[in-house]
């Protein structure tokens, strides 16, 4: 069974930086990986998805602001965050999938997730 720890989160004026990690547990060395977002009163969305061999895929909105990436040997993915604005405020959730066709649908569907990292970003 994967369980999946989130950390990180916190309060930042526009503009800063955030840096959030997900410490994995259990076998999830062949599973994709990634972010997704819940927002009040709002649906949850997609942030991106990185695959086993590094790959990755941003929503449109974060691209060019956010990084995902992994550590293997700590067990860890990351997702480091930059240019924040008010609009990124959210829970922020580590997910993970082990599905075949995981890498082309959102993290927001995995099947794993953890219980989330609160960021919020004022202006």
């Amino acid at each position: 069974q994967v369980q999946l720890v989130e950390s990180g989160g916190g309060s930042v004026q526009s503009g800063g930086s955030l840096r959030l990690s997900c410490v994995t547990s259990g076998d999830a060395s062949r599973y994709c990986m990634g972010w997704f977002r819940q927002a009040p009163g709002k649906e949850r969305e997609g942030v991106g998805v990185i695959s086993g061999d590094g790959n990755t895929r941003y929503r449109d909105s974060v691209k060019g602001r956010f990084t995902i990436s992994q550590d293997n040997a700590k067990n860890t993915l990351y997702l480091q965050m930059t240019s924040l604005k008010t609009e990124d405020t959210a829970m922020y959730y580590c997910a993970a999938d082990p599905g075949s066709m995981c890498w082309y649908r959102e993290a927001s569907t995995y099947q794993h997730r953890g219980q989330g990292t609160q960021v919020t970003v004022s202006s």
